[in-house]
């Protein structure tokens, strides 16, 4: 059994959780004994039983692979999908079925939602996501397997450590994971927040404001970037407070799942994906809201956190990577 990865995005061009979560899993399943490579698209003579596509990979593609015996696991984030009102939802799905029924096939074919049907399996990140891919996409159930993240080991060994006056936040400096709005709550709650993360780009509006805003309240807001070493990372969310993701739309967040093998009380977005993923130990805070509303609930969370259950310990990548290699078998085995 041999695998190949295929991703849609370049790592190079945006970071995030997705890069993590490929890199991660192709290690483990190497670790494993599963046979585990990127697709060489330039190598018309590499081989392979399974291309494990993140993203959603294009209907030409997947009949090329399939006419080569090659089978196709694709494992796309719903992460804007997966945070849609009901009614966004509704009209989303009637429109796919006018389209797909009373358009001509040459505009159907333009959104490409046959991919996730004529793949030979799909991977989703929740049970949430696999509820949509049925409800949205038509996907057989029974060609839907769900698979989570996987957390690594530093922050499973990270010593206990007293917990100290400041909530943590890890987080891409953007608009989607409303940074800004955060730092904005923290500082009219006057509770402390440290954000750990870096911008697509220093120069973008939305960064710079949150710079500003951050240099102007030191006494509130920390930012001194991003944290790279895992096992130091692990000792910030050991000694934080709690940790804080307060963004629009996500499919399953990394850095929380993160902070909870780290038995860090959490407050997030409130969404299907956190209500999916977590049950105890954990608060919401509605979404998009104003900043005079959440800072209400971020100091409600601060007074609390303390006295939270603790979340449910996520996997490890090593487990991970086993649930993958049974899905493999499973898609092999047709």
């Amino acid at each position: 059994m041999k695998i190949l990865f295929n991703c849609t995005l370049p790592f190079a061009l945006a970071h995030g959780g997705q890069a993590t979560q490929i890199q991660r899993t192709l290690a483990a399943l190497n670790e494993i004994g599963v046979e585990a490579e990127p697709l060489r698209w330039w190598d018309e003579h590499q081989t392979g039983d399974i291309i494990h596509y993140f993203g959603r990979m294009p209907v030409d593609q997947i009949q090329f692979a399939q006419q080569k015996k090659i089978k196709v696991i694709i494992a796309n984030l719903l992460t804007a999908q997966g945070s849609q009102t009901p009614m966004q939802r509704r009209a989303r799905r009637i429109f796919r079925w006018g389209v797909e029924n009373l358009a001509p096939r040459a505009v159907a074919d333009t959104f490409g939602w046959e991919s996730y049907r004529l793949a030979d399996a799909c991977v989703m990140l929740t049970e949430w996501e696999k509820h949509l891919m049925e409800y949205k996409f038509g996907v057989s159930p029974d060609k839907i397997y769900v698979v989570a993240n996987g957390v690594e080991d530093p922050f499973f060994q990270a010593a206990p450590a007293p917990r100290g006056e400041w909530l943590v936040c890890t987080a891409t400096i953007t608009e989607r994971k409303r940074v800004l709005e955060l730092a904005e709550a923290a500082v009219q709650a006057q509770t402390p927040v440290w954000i750990l993360g870096k911008a697509y780009s220093d120069d973008d509006g939305y960064a710079q404001n949150f710079f500003k805003l951050a240099k102007a309240n030191p006494k509130f807001i920390r930012y001194e970037g991003g944290v790279n070493n895992r096992a130091e990372l692990a000792k910030i969310y050991r000694a934080a407070r709690g940790f804080v993701l307060l963004s629009t739309m996500e499919s399953r967040s990394l850095s929380a799942e993160e902070a909870a093998a780290c038995e860090c009380p959490l407050l997030l977005s409130d969404l299907p994906w956190a209500h999916s993923t977590f049950g105890t130990g954990v608060q919401f805070c509605p979404v998009p809201d104003s900043v005079a509303a959440t800072a209400a609930v971020l100091r409600r969370f601060y007074d609390a956190a303390p006295s939270l259950p603790l979340p449910p310990k996520p996997a490890n990548w090593i487990e991970v990577a086993r649930q993958f290699k049974v899905v493999y078998e499973k898609v092999l085995g047709g």
